[in-house]
């Protein structure tokens, strides 16, 4: 009962979380992304719970199974002539280190994805100081975007001259070649 209620309440908080995207959506823009981020830190917290909870329940299963096997061995009548008396313990134990080994696994691979998410908001926040460094320095220099879009125009420009410059000096050549010989 208790875990259905916790289910329904981490349910209820994704509804609440995809509300929260489309309302983060609506921000002005210099706060969008900040919201977007917490939104998505947010669902990345529930999603740990959920995962969680399943371990929870996997392990619970597990030990209501390992129950129930113990207490068919406990009422298994052994006679000596009995074919059936052999138990597999070694494939058990086999699948349950296999079982150990796979969730030492994933917590080694959820550890390795959030030292890469920890990276990635370090690197985001090295990112934002370095863009503002860069806006300071060009509004030290004083260029505006105007001057920056003049400056592009000038560049197209001569970048025309160059090319009629360069097809009239090859007509040019063509024409004392075919002339003078």
């Amino acid at each position: 009962v208790v875990e259905n209620e916790i289910q329904a309440r981490i349910d209820n908080i994704f509804s609440n979380l995809e509300r929260l995207e489309i309302l983060s959506s609506k921000e002005p823009p210099n706060k969008r992304q900040n919201a977007k981020l917490r939104v998505d830190q947010l669902k990345y917290d529930v999603q740990h719970l959920q995962t969680a909870l399943r371990n929870f329940q996997h392990r619970r299963y597990i030990r209501e199974q390992q129950e129930r096997q113990r207490e068919e061995l406990l009422a298994r009548t052994f006679t000596t002539n009995d074919s059936d008396t052999t138990i597999p313990i070694d494939e058990t134990l086999q699948f349950n280190e296999s079982l150990q080994n796979a969730h030492r696994g994933m917590d080694d691979l959820i550890g390795s994805g959030t030292n890469i998410l920890q990276g990635l908001r370090d690197q985001r926040v090295t990112l934002k100081g370095t863009h503002k460094k860069i806006l300071d320095v060009a509004n030290m220099l004083g260029l505006s975007n105007t001057v920056m879009r003049l400056i592009e125009k000038r560049a197209f420009q001569d970048k025309y001259f160059m090319i009629g410059g360069m097809v009239l000096t090859c007509v040019i050549m063509f024409l004392v070649v075919q002339y003078l010989t």
